[in-house]
């Protein structure tokens, strides 16, 4: 029996990122990620946290992206945010990728990414929701609008933020207000709202 094949080393967000797009695109609720060993890899190069959580969504590695979001679910950290409705529409919880679209539909990463606005991309998770729910709609054309989403994010984080190291990330992390705060403990413990982090 032979040694398994090792996992490409790589030391770039270029090289990685290239690679990623190799893979499974993300359109519905992964059972895990698609690669394992990719994880450590994402997080060693110590990206901008958009990109890093861009990344991990990209590898179907939703609870390592989602750790990342909830650090950036306020403004003015608008990239995070829509990362995070774009998870959520991967993890199939429609109502809430929703609700995080609708927070960032005013904000520039949004309108690059839809230039029809808000509509045009709820109108793409309801298809995925019918996909899912109804067996309704073309799963390849469904994916390759997920990928092309997740894409023009990434170009917007990697021309605002760079794709150099980031050492200390709190930069990037907002403090949500204690309304904010409440709110979200409340729906997350309390039952109140639909909304789950």
């Amino acid at each position: 029996m032979a040694a398994p094949t090792p996992p490409p080393s790589f030391s770039t967000f270029s090289a990685l990122y290239t690679h990623m797009l190799t893979l499974t695109p993300p359109l519905l609720p992964p059972p895990k990620p698609t690669s394992s060993p990719l994880t450590a890899t994402i997080s060693s190069l110590s990206l901008h946290p958009t990109l890093e959580a861009a990344l991990h969504i990209l590898n179907n590695d939703l609870p390592a992206a989602h750790f990342l979001v909830r650090h950036m679910q306020a403004a003015p950290a608008y990239e995070g945010m829509f990362l995070h409705g774009i998870l959520h529409r991967i993890e199939g919880d429609y109502d809430n990728a929703r609700a995080w679209y609708h927070n960032v539909c005013e904000s520039a990463v949004f309108g690059q990414v839809w230039k029809d606005g808000e509509e045009q991309a709820k109108g793409f998770i309801g298809r995925v929701e019918r996909f899912v729910q109804e067996k309704n709609g073309d799963r390849e054309e469904l994916e390759g609008e997920s990928v092309r989403e997740i894409k023009a994010v990434v170009e917007f984080c990697r021309e605002k933020f760079g794709e150099g190291e980031v050492r200390d990330a709190r930069g990037a992390w907002v403090q949500p207000s204690e309304d904010h705060r409440r709110m979200g403990e409340e729906m997350v413990t309390g039952g109140k709202g639909f909304r789950k982090f």
